[in-house]
């Protein structure tokens, strides 16, 4: 057993793949490096310092695959890096950007949305639907204040900056993962069957 997982809980798919310790450090560095991966897939938002990227959609994902432990423990390994140096935020970059509130999120929102997948919060469609939006809630009651503070507008305006041009792209991303994650527990019962 790993330090990282917890007994009598539900197992995350992460609790499927043999190994303890090493195995959790292994995956909670691929959950940041797909992360900052999911980064560089960006879209620029105009008026906004907030781009539309991959990295919301992976942190989600990883927080529910790798649950609260590891999934929160993978998105701070991501924070901690990318505000060291490592060059894997939105185009690249590291340090301090505006968006950094938004990474701020992801630790809480990997926690969270792992804490709900252990629950079984992914084995569902509708499950994981609520799943994901409580888990973008989450990143969004970090980034809203940064972003505030950040660019020094009042709680309108980054609502209008940090939250509004991203509802749609969040409702397609909270789709993907209600087909996604539902399917993968489907693919593991089967696989367990035979």
């Amino acid at each position: 057993m790993s330090v990282l997982a917890v007994p009598g809980r539900r197992a995350v798919l992460a609790d499927l793949v043999p190994g303890a310790l090493a195995r959790d450090i292994a995956l909670v560095v691929a959950g940041a490096g797909l992360t900052g991966l999911a980064a560089q897939v960006a879209l620029p938002v105009p008026g906004s310092p907030v781009p539309i990227t991959g990295q919301t959609f992976a942190a989600l994902l990883v927080g529910a695959a790798l649950g609260w432990r590891r999934g929160g423990a993978s998105m701070a390994l991501y924070l901690v890096a990318g505000v060291a140096g490592v060059p894997w935020f939105q185009g690249a970059s590291s340090g301090m950007p505006a968006s950094l509130g938004y990474v701020v999120g992801f630790v809480l929102a990997g926690a969270l949305v792992g804490h709900l997948a252990a629950r079984g919060g992914d084995r569902t469609p509708l499950r994981t639907v609520g799943t994901m939006a409580l888990g973008n809630l989450a990143i969004y009651a970090c980034g809203v204040p940064w972003l505030m503070a950040a660019a020094g507008v009042g709680f309108g305006k980054a609502l209008q900056l940090g939250v509004t041009p991203f509802l749609l792209g969040d409702v397609l991303k909270i789709a993907l993962a209600a087909g996604l994650l539902p399917a993968a527990w489907a693919l593991v019962k089967l696989v367990k069957r035979t």
